[in-house]
Parts: C-alpha cells; structure tokens; sequence
C-alpha cells in the first residue's frame, strides 16, 4: 500500500495526463456513436451504434472515477500514512572541522591578542521546548510553544522547501504513538497563514502540535513539533 502511495505521488501529474488524454479519445468517441445512433436506419445498425456507445459511456466513467481515487489517495490518504510520507533526517558530518585564519605576526608567530579575537558565531537557539523548527523551512510562528489554546484557532509559519509537495499539521497526546492530521496544504507558505483548527474536537489538556513539509520526492525534513494545551471546558 505505502509503495503504492508513493508512486501516485511521484507520477500524479503524468497519470492526469494520461487519463485526460484517453478521457478525450473517449469523448470523440461518444460522439461519433451518439452521431450514428441518432442517424441509424435499421435495427442492426441501431444495436451496434448503442453497443458503441454504452462502451464510450463506460469507459469515460470508469476514467472518471480513476481520477478520483488517484486525487484522494494523494490528498487525503498519503499524509496520513507515515511509511508514505519518509521522514528525511539531515546527517552530521562528524569528520567536518571548522577552519579559522589566524593573523600571523612578522616572525611568523601567532599572537596571544589575535586568537582572543578569533569569536565563534552563535548558534541559532529555538523557542523553548520547540523540536525540529527549521527558520524560512519548517517553522511555526502560532500558536507558540507551551501556549494555551481553545476554540478555532489560525496556524501561521512557514512551509517552504525546494522541489515543495504539500505540508500537513498534525496532532496527538504525549502518550499516544499515533499523530491525527489535521488539515494538509498543496501550496508553499512563507511566514503566513497555514490553515485554522477546531480544537473544540478535543478534550482538555497537554498535547503536540507538529508541522511536515514534504517535497515532490515524497521526502520530508524534520518536523517542527511544539507543546500545546487545549483548554475546552466542558458545556453545561
């Protein structure tokens, strides 16, 4: 099933093509039947003209409905199967070392002065608690980490990676071994609206919110995961 997922994914737009193409064929076909039938003296050329043309009438539907599954099984089912979607994990170069030059004296020497100037850039530190966020890639902007939420609230980031497929966000308990999507986006956001979420659908208390950005490879980065309380109280 997963490696069938991913080949929709990576030939959606051919598989279009080819069904829009044959659709085409299809309709010419209908057409001309439709034409004959409509022309037909006799009762033998009337069968076969109706013969015709209930084939060109099924195979367009079979086409349509080809062309259905295909769309639900990339938008809908494929983010919700994590063997569909790999998770890409960038690799550390242990043997890669940082160069400095240092300024050498007259006689060749370094001098105490001139490596206490020599000051490392710092790293880029994320919000508190705040996994996997990756600043112009994978990033949520709100809610914030370890924010209360309740209601519908707006999603805003970024979810901008090169060769982009789609983004989802989704959520779970701390506990739970499973994440539930909520709502997935075919169009690269670059610190903007990433979608709404009724939390009201959930109970009260501490969840993880997480954004996936995938390519058209069927890759994703790292997600971006941050802690999130859900505070509906209950309606009297």
């Amino acid at each position: 099933m997963e490696e069938a997922l991913r080949f929709f994914r990576a030939y959606e737009f051919w598989i279009y093509t080819m069904l829009a193409l044959a659709g085409l064929v299809y309709i010419r076909r209908f057409i001309l039947s439709w034409e004959e039938l409509r022309g037909a003296a006799f009762g033998l050329e009337r069968e076969a003209a109706q013969a015709r043309l209930n084939h060109a009438a099924s195979m367009l539907v079979l086409l349509l409905s080809m062309g259905v599954a295909v769309f639900m099984m990339v938008t809908f089912v494929a983010p919700t199967i994590p063997g569909a979607n790999p998770l890409y994990t960038p690799t550390l170069n242990l043997l890669a070392t940082p160069t400095t030059t240092l300024p050498a004296s007259g006689a060749g020497t370094v001098e105490p002065e001139a490596m206490m100037e020599e000051t490392p850039t710092p790293p880029t530190i994320e919000p508190a608690g705040a996994e996997g966020c990756l600043p112009g890639q994978v990033m949520l902007s709100a809610p914030q980490d370890g924010i209360e939420v309740t209601e519908v609230i707006t999603l805003t980031g970024t979810a901008s990676v090169q060769n982009f497929g789609f983004y989802k966000y989704e959520v779970k308990r701390p506990e739970d071994p499973i994440w539930l999507t909520i709502q997935a986006g075919r169009q690269p956001v670059t610190d903007g609206p990433l979608g709404q979420w009724d939390t009201r659908t959930l109970s009260t208390g501490e969840y993880l919110l997480r954004l996936v950005v995938t390519d058209n490879q069927g890759e994703s980065l790292s997600p971006c995961t941050i802690k999130i309380y859900v505070n509906n109280p209950v309606q009297p």
